[in-house]
């Protein structure tokens, strides 16, 4: 439901209306955000960008990532170039897949410490020449911001590291919390230097920047965006324990595109959507969306690639064949297997080294012709983890050669990083496995480069004395708890865990014959080839585009403060219900019929309670008093609890069970549908749900004379979900030849017999007042669920069909903003009956009776005298 704002939403409008006031840009963090009215939103900022160099009319994308894909070094000035040779500038090698003739601008931090003094012209520099936009964060940001909150505290729990005692990893600070939402705010001022919103498309890259969408979405409500995770993201039971969990996921679903290296991430996602925020999601046609305040958010699923021009290029560079051939001698009679890891606490480099061991333990044939080559490139960060694990490392690696070594035979060489891009394609090149045992990973791009680098060079063929027709092999040990894993699949996947498992797959991978190792190569390679980094970026590109199809189709208007800001999108037909509108054309009509649902549309849902209060007592009779109103509560409810809680109302006419039962008045008798009797499907039908009941906690049966209903709303949400969808397969198979349907409603199953629904409630209905000849004039129907789309669908049929007239005052109207037959909506009940008060009171004042002509004459000489008094003031004289 939407939150109330200090705003009237029965007006909304475009936003891009320029004498609209605008809500204020506020932050619930101090000194965070600035505020920006509409005047100078409209009127100043943007017409200054406008004149700038940097913004023009055509498309453009705007690439935000923590880092620039520039090398910065000073000589007497400050000098930059590409950093081309980075196998992880993938912000850079992304414009491969993106149109030659597109302009891309990337915003990001340098490498660099650049003085005050200097900004200025280095950041004149870096547009004209790179097209960069350098962000300069003070040390002290640096520090609070990228090692404090995001390596430190952020990076650990996404790879499920929680830290349960303070030597265990480090804690929420929100000091570093709000360090990082400011260095998000210098990310989003410089985005708004070069933007032009109504043209440009921003793709945020990854976790140090997920809140900046919120703050690009406050300034442009239509800003085209999207955010690529590189990262895992965790299971609901580990994220849910973030202090800032609800603004980090909000900021999220402020972007139009959401992508994931993996579904497992995805799903865990769209999990803490439905826990936390009570968001479900769709799948259609391949997409899955969740629909965020009448905006659809597209979850996209797709592992990042590689370059491949950037790794060939490599390969033929003669020093890489030269390092490749001393490699090769150096190593000579021995199976060489190769691990390159960032030095880090997720990496498993010491699972690694210890399985090593295990293999020459449980192999004493492999002693002496078999090496480890641990590649280890720097840390990203600095602390005492790192050093942990360093310390670690060393010991296992010098216990390991201390036991199974000899003169001039080491198992583990370990080479301490940084090395060149050609001296680890070297190594790919003369290894024959390549180990990735990362106990947690987001993505991980080591088997793919590797398996490049084992592919035909005649260089390297050269430097190897391989022939031109020999076909090419590789293997790869791979755990199962990084991204890549489940694109792999000819890789010897491995618990990183289990020390036994993994020194079996390193058997494995060493020893497979020599056919098996091609034909596994031969089938990653052509994954990889056609996978590579620039197919990542232009399918992203694509969808992103996709996503914001619809951005002009909308109505848009902000709500909410600081980092829990969104916009409402409402279609050009779908507007809020005004009472004003309403009542007007309640007044001028003679014929009305007013039908209600009740559960979620007059009665909240998570109310105990569920009899009506006085209020809406009152407020039914009130309508029902008026002789141009016929007044229907058309429910799935039973009978029985409908009779019971509107007694007080004898003049209500009711709809039970969907309308299998009806009845006119209270002094009426029940009528029911003429439906096939047989309710034999129901001995069917109670058993399964029992079973479903037993095993679903919380979920509950729903007995009706004419149908079933299973309940899951005090269940787990995604078991819930789960277990409905089971339900309905399961109930579907077993009825196929039943007159009856299975029908998915809000938090619920419901079978009930065929020719029963509240569509025909309203045929009925209008049929019976037709015949007494009182078409209605005016008709409003409020609903909230799927089953109150019928009544819609029924009331748009008959208006397509010339059952009704076209004069003919109609008001379908659905509870909160979401996909709907209907033409307006309200937010929650509680607005709902502000809305039939309105009705009550206008009914009521029309049934008062006229004044007599003598109290019109003595109210007219009333009126007379007071205006003769204030006309004459010299009579008091």
């Amino acid at each position: 439901m939407l939150s109330r704002s200090c705003f009237n939403l029965l007006n909304l409008d475009d936003c891009s209306v320029a004498d609209r006031a605008r809500i204020p840009k506020l932050m619930n963090v101090p000194g965070i955000l600035t505020d920006f009215d509409g005047g100078e939103e409209k009127g100043g900022f943007e017409v200054a960008l406008a004149s700038s160099p940097g913004v023009t009319n055509g498309s453009r994308r705007i690439i935000v990532a923590n880092q620039l894909p520039v090398k910065a070094f000073k000589d007497e000035k400050w000098c930059f170039e590409w950093d081309k040779f980075a196998l992880d500038t993938l912000i850079l090698q992304l414009k491969d897949g993106l149109p030659s003739d597109l302009e891309v601008i990337y915003v990001g931090c340098l490498k660099a410490d650049i003085e005050l003094n200097d900004q200025d012209e280095v950041a004149n520099l870096l547009w004209e020449k790179f097209r960069c936009v350098p962000t300069f964060l003070s040390l002290d940001l640096i520090n609070k911001y990228y090692h404090g909150f995001c390596k430190h505290y952020l990076w650990p729990l996404f790879h499920y590291m929680l830290p349960v005692t303070p030597s265990h990893g480090v804690r929420f600070d929100r000091s570093n919390w709000l360090a990082y939402v400011s260095a998000n705010k210098i990310f989003a001022d410089k985005v708004y230097e070069v933007i032009n919103p109504d043209e440009d498309y921003v793709w945020i890259q990854d976790y140090h920047l997920m809140v900046l969408p919120t703050m690009l979405r406050k300034k442009y409500s239509r800003i085209k965006v999207g955010f690529f995770l590189h990262s895992p993201f965790p299971s609901s039971e580990i994220y849910r324990t973030l202090p800032v969990r609800d603004e980090i996921l909000r900021a999220l679903l402020n972007c139009d595109l959401v992508g994931f290296q993996t579904f497992d991430y995805a799903r865990h996602f769209l999990s803490c959507c439905s826990r936390m925020l009570g968001l479900d999601y769709q799948s259609k046609r391949g997409y899955i969306g969740i629909d965020y305040f009448g905006r659809t958010v597209t979850i996209m699923i797709l592992p990042v690639g590689i370059h491949m021009g950037q790794i060939q290029n490599v390969m033929s560079l003669p020093d890489t064949g030269k390092k490749a051939k001393e490699l090769k001698e150096k190593y000579a009679g021995k199976i060489v297997m190769l691990g390159i890891d960032d030095m880090d606490m997720f990496k498993g480099i010491g699972l690694k080294f210890l399985a090593m061991g295990q293999l020459l333990e449980q192999s004493p044939a492999l002693r002496g012709r078999i090496v480890l080559v641990q590649i280890t490139n720097p840390p990203r960060s600095r602390g005492n983890d790192i050093k942990e694990v360093e310390e670690e490392v060393k010991k296992i690696a010098t216990e390991i050669n201390r036991k199974y070594g000899e003169p001039g035979y080491e198992p583990i060489v370990c080479i301490n990083g940084p090395v060149s891009t050609q001296e680890k394609i070297a190594h790919y090149a003369i290894s024959e496995c390549v180990v990735v045992n990362a106990v947690r990973d987001g993505m991980n791009l080591v088997p793919y480069e590797y398996t490049v680098s084992r592919q035909s060079s005649s260089n390297l063929d050269k430097a190897l004395g391989l022939g031109d027709g020999q076909r090419r092999k590789s293997m790869i040990v791979v755990s199962e708890f990084i991204g890549c894993s489940p694109s792999l699949s000819g890789a010897i996947r491995v618990n990183p865990w289990d020390i036994e498992s993994v020194a079996n797959g390193m058997f494995s991978g060493s020893m497979m014959n020599e056919l098996e190792k091609e034909l596994r190569h031969e089938k990653h390679y052509k994954y990889v080839s056609s996978h590579d980094v620039a197919y990542w970026a232009r399918s992203f590109d694509q969808d992103l585009k996709r996503a914001c199809g619809e951005h002009y189709g909308k109505r848009c208007w902000g709500i909410g403060l600081g980092l829990g800001f969104r916009v409402v999108a409402l279609g050009p037909n779908f507007r809020k219900l005004s009472v004003a509108h309403i009542v007007s054309s309640y007044k001028l009509t003679k014929s009305r019929l007013i039908l209600l649902d009740y559960d979620g549309t007059m009665l909240p849902e998570d109310k105990l309670d569920k009899a009506p209060s006085e209020e809406v007592i009152s407020i039914l009779n009130g309508l029902c008093s008026d002789p141009k109103n016929i007044v229907f509560i058309v429910s799935g409810r039973g009978k029985d609890p409908l009779s019971k809680w509107f007694s007080p109302c004898p003049k209500l006419g009711l709809s039970a069970e969907h309308g299998y039962f009806t009845r006119w008045s209270k002094d009426s008798d029940w009528e029911s549908r003429p439906v096939p009797a047989d309710l034999d499907w129901k001995k069917v039908v109670l058993p399964i749900m029992e079973k479903y009941t037993e095993a679903t906690d919380g979920s509950s049966i729903e007995q009706k004379e004419s149908a079933l209903v299973w309940h899951h709303l005090e269940a787990d949400p995604n078991f819930g979900i789960w277990q409905a969808k089971e339900l309905v397969d399961h109930l579907e198979s077993v009825l196929a030849n039943e007159p009856v349907v299975v029908k998915r409603g809000q938090h619920i199953v419901e079978v009930k017999p065929q020719d029963v629904s509240k569509g025909l409630v309203f045929q009925s209905l209008l049929a019976s007042m037709q015949s007494k000849g009182k078409s209605p004039d005016f008709i409003l129907c409020v609903g909230d669920d799927r089953s109150d789309e019928d009544m819609f669908e029924s009331i748009a049929s008959s208006l397509d069909n010339k059952s009704l007239s076209d004069h003919t005052e109609v008001f379908a109207c659905t509870v909160g903003q979401k996909p709907s037959m209907a033409k307006y909506y309200l937010d929650d009940p509680s607005e709902v009956i502000k809305m039939l008060q309105g009705l009550s009171t206008a009914s009521a004042a029309m049934q008062l009776p006229p004044k007599s002509p003598v109290h019109q004459a003595a109210s007219a000489s009333a009126s007379f005298d007071d205006h003769s008094i204030v006309k004459s003031p010299t009579s008091f004289v």
